[in-house]
């Protein structure tokens, strides 16, 4: 009596009985009950996926009543289970040419276009969805993109950047249009005209800048950088378009403050950053009245974990030469990063060309003190110990360094040139013949 009961109240709402005119009575009822169970027993096949029995059971439903929608919406789904694709389909489909204001029968069919990657047919599914909700417009931006109508992809993405706000995975797909140039006026276009509407929303100016800078227009990026300034004089984001026209305007004194107001944003990326500096890096060079602002910048990436920017300040001046601002910018870095060894030996280096061997060697000594199995550091005690005519001691602290050199032929050639001289200026001409001349024997087999 309870099955009878739930099945009435399940088929009575959503399967209405077909009858005939002039059917008795008894006749009606044994219909209905066989329909009833034929269709609960097609439910619980499906339930446990024994598609087969499922369809046989619709097909007894479907010829008590064959124009009913939702027969055809079990089959479709019972299809769609197996993979027979062109009969699902088929199925959807002929569920909504009865009843084509159902969603679900819809959406069957776009299941089914989903599963075969058919978006052209999908898209023509996806339209009709839309009717019946308007979310659906994004699985058309996804369409369009799919079979390549950027063109369609694109004004919808703007249509819906516009109604509903942007979303990450439209920002995806606008960028990957905009690569290409063709597609670039008409963003252009949509863009002024969204300035126009919204003058306040920062996001439109950065992205005109950005397409007007990829084409070289640059005039028209700065006017529209001048334009953002003047609509949001907050705006971090405009100051990164002016920087660079006060760097081709060569005014040093406003590409100052523009940096500083970028370098103290919380808006702009890390990368943006680290370009702006290194733009302005190579403007101030021999332009020293601008040291005190570098300075400052650089306390901006202090605690930049990705880029060691002092480091790479040092080596800007190492390949330039420039000794002095080298040294600041590698001790600068050492003194948050001891232990970078590699860096150690760069500013040895520069300490080497600044011919400081008094600081050289102390620092490499105090420096063997506490990494005592590093052996470049004992080759730069020796030197600089050399350099200073302090023979024996140099002798002394490149024999141990030569302990632990492992698989290092250049490092080796030098250690026994710095043994040479060593025993060259304690008189020793048998120790320093020989030390020259293993140098000699690994250089020729390297070549």
């Amino acid at each position: 009596m309870k099955k009878s009961i739930l099945l009435f109240f399940f088929f009575g709402m959503f399967f209405p009985v077909l009858l005939l005119a002039q059917t008795e009575p008894n006749d009606i009822a044994l219909a209905n009950d066989e329909f009833q169970d034929s269709f609960y027993e097609s439910l619980l096949q499906k339930g446990i996926e024994n598609y087969d029995k499922a369809i046989t059971a619709l097909e007894k439903c479907q010829k008590l009543q064959p124009n009913n929608a939702t027969i055809f919406f079990e089959f479709g789904k019972n299809y769609l289970a197996q993979k027979q694709y062109v009969k699902a389909y088929s199925s959807f489909e002929k569920a909504t040419q009865i009843d084509p204001k159902n969603k679900w029968f819809w959406v069957g069919m776009y299941d089914v276009c989903y599963e075969t990657k058919d978006f052209s047919q999908a898209i023509i599914i996806v339209t009709k969805l839309i009717e019946f909700k308007k979310e659906y417009k994004e699985d058309l931006v996804s369409l369009y993109m799919n079979t390549q109508q950027f063109d369609k992809a694109l004004n919808l993405i703007n249509e819906l950047n516009e109604t509903v706000g942007k979303s990450e995975m439209r920002d995806n797909y606008k960028l990957q249009i905009l690569r290409e140039s063709k597609y670039q006026n008409s963003e252009k276009d949509n863009l002024i005209a969204q300035i126009k509407k919204f003058p306040k929303e920062e996001s439109n100016y950065i992205a005109l800048i950005y397409l007007y800078s990829e084409s070289n227009q640059e005039e028209k990026a700065l006017e529209i950088a001048k334009k953002l300034e003047t609509e949001i004089p907050t705006s971090s984001w405009a100051q990164v378009s002016l920087f660079k026209f006060h760097l081709n305007n060569n005014d040093g004194a406003n590409a100052v403050k523009a940096m500083n107001i970028v370098l103290e944003s919380k808006n702009i990326d890390q990368k943006i950053k680290h370009r702006i500096l290194n733009e302005f890096l190579i403007f101030i060079n021999n332009k020293p009245q601008f040291d005190t602002d570098l300075e400052k910048a650089i306390a901006y990436f202090d605690t930049d974990t990705a880029v060691k920017v002092a480091l790479e300040i040092g080596k800007f001046y190492h390949n330039k030469k420039d000794w002095d601002k080298a040294i600041k910018y590698y001790e600068k870095h050492l003194n948050t990063n001891s232990e970078d060894f590699a860096t150690q030996i760069l500013l040895f280096e520069v300490y080497t060309q600044k011919m400081q061997f008094d600081i050289l060697a102390k620092k490499a000594e105090d420096l063997i003190e506490i990494f005592p199995l590093q052996p470049q550091f004992y080759y730069f005690a020796g030197l600089a110990n050399n350099q200073l005519q302090k023979f024996k001691k140099a002798s002394s602290l490149l024999e141990m360094g030569l302990d632990y050199l492992v698989n290092d032929k250049a490092l080796q050639i030098n250690f026994y040139i710095q043994l040479g001289e060593a025993y060259s200026g304690l008189g020793d001409v048998v120790k320093k013949e020989s030390y020259f001349s293993k140098a000699e024997k690994i250089l020729k087999e390297k070549n």
